[in-house]
């Protein structure tokens, strides 16, 4: 939602900026700037930075859009406004840019090399209070977003099926205190606790560390018994990896390696008076 980035902006300004830029001491008047791309790459944060004219006496025009395939060299957009302004913003715009960018970049690198063929998920592997940011980001470079938080899907993992006798258990409580339309995942280390969780009626199974034989076994068991169940891998998957898995017959992959792994990608700002 704009009020959400725009109060973003405003933090991220207001820890850069701290009792004021020094620099206001000795510049005045109007600038114009550009900021160009110093890496090829996919462009991210467009959706973010645009608000800055709304805190700042600053007009930008986008000449690229998030999603777009950059080269080194290519102009972004071009900035006019006050030059205390443009200076106090530049890192601030630089750094969203950077940071989103390169999440898009390493994300669509997951999507080129599995072809569509299966689904690619980011997960809550996240930095403290960035996540609708770095998930946005992640979903500009083509993959799709898994949980957001706790309250969006249950998921019973290792350390919650630790504290039942049962998978059987956990789903059975589950199911009668949680929302109707809420739908539950369960993290599975073998192919015997995904066979448990599927004849629970779980919307997804979430293959955990599992070998490419104990997968096909779950996905041979999910298409004969447990159609409408959704088959996630996890665990490790890289781009290293992640072209194993496009022929096990599952529907997705999720990664931490997405976002956490990611690198910034380069931009720099230049004045031009």
């Amino acid at each position: 939602m704009k009020f959400k980035k725009i109060e973003f902006l405003k933090e991220a300004l207001r820890e850069d900026i701290g009792r004021g830029d020094l620099a206001r001491f000795i510049v005045s008047g109007r600038s114009k700037a550009f900021i160009k791309a110093k890496e090829d790459g996919i462009l991210a944060g467009i959706e973010y930075i645009k608000y800055i004219s709304e805190i700042a006496d600053i007009e930008i025009n986008f000449l690229k859009n998030d999603g777009d395939e950059i080269k080194i060299g290519d102009r972004i957009c071009e900035l006019n406004g006050d030059s205390k302004d443009l200076l106090s913003c530049e890192r601030v715009i630089l750094n969203i840019l950077q940071h989103s960018s390169g999440i898009a970049t390493n994300a669509r690198n997951f999507v080129n090399l599995t072809q569509n063929k299966i689904k690619i998920l980011d997960t809550r592997k996240t930095r403290p209070l960035l996540r609708e940011f770095e998930k946005y980001s992640a979903k500009v470079g083509g993959v799709t977003n898994h949980r957001l938080g706790l309250d969006d899907c249950l998921m019973l993992k290792d350390t919650h099926l630790a504290l039942f006798s049962s998978i059987k258990e956990a789903v059975n409580l589950a199911r009668k205190n949680i929302p109707f339309t809420t739908k539950i995942e369960v993290e599975c280390e073998t192919y015997e606790m995904a066979v448990e969780a599927m004849e629970c009626g779980v919307e997804i199974i979430m293959c955990d560390n599992m070998s490419d034989d104990e997968i096909k076994k779950v996905v041979e068991y999910r298409n004969q018994n447990a159609t409408q169940t959704l088959i996630e891998a996890s665990g490790n998957i890289t781009l290293q990896t992640i072209e194993k898995y496009i022929d096990l017959g599952i529907d997705a992959v999720s990664s931490g390696s997405i976002i956490h792994k990611a690198v910034f990608l380069d931009f720099s700002m230049k004045m031009e008076g």
